[in-house]
């Protein structure tokens, strides 16, 4: 029984078209088709309906009904489905990386005594692990709202009157 390979490179051979020819018409590269030709990768199903499209015969015939081939097929579609799905969650992160304004924010709340409690519980809530600096923004955070903290404490023991010194006069 003839491989898949096998089949592809003789159906493209006879067509006489080389492998150039075949890989712009699928748009993929010339090492895909030798790839497919020498057995070493198998093309997903778009690119076998296009391929017997091109060498006018039928997938049945391309497959020949071999299911371990179908399920490889299947296999690699499903590995390109899941990394094209990777890619767009990749993509799609990328554009939102709020690191730098996220970092910006926490740093100014540091000096801002009663809103800065509220920005740091913003920056809290916004920093996501697809930040390019999730750990330092968080680092950042803490020390803002430590020193917003303390600070704080500050304006309240002034207000209070604790810890104020008085000095008696001695005769």
């Amino acid at each position: 029984m003839m491989e898949l390979g096998e089949k592809l490179k003789s159906h493209r051979e006879n067509k006489g078209f080389s492998q150039v020819f075949v890989a712009e018409k699928l748009n993929v590269s010339r090492q895909s088709i030798s790839k497919w030709e020498n057995d070493r990768g198998y093309p997903d199903y778009d690119n076998l309906i296009l391929l017997s499209q091109l060498y006018e015969v039928s997938i049945g015939e391309l497959l020949d009904e071999n299911e371990k081939l179908k399920k490889k097929i299947e296999h690699n579609n499903e590995d390109i489905a899941s990394k094209k799905q990777k890619l767009r969650l990749l993509r799609n992160t990328l554009g939102k990386d709020e690191s730098l304004v996220l970092i910006g924010l926490s740093a100014l709340a540091s000096f801002i005594f009663p809103v800065g409690i509220i920005v740091c519980m913003f920056v809290f809530f916004r920093n996501k692990r697809c930040n390019s600096y999730y750990k330092l923004i968080w680092l950042i955070s803490i020390l803002a709202l430590a020193l917003n903290l303390y600070a704080g404490y500050g304006h309240l023991a002034n207000y209070m009157g604790w810890g104020s010194v008085s000095i008696e006069q001695i005769e």
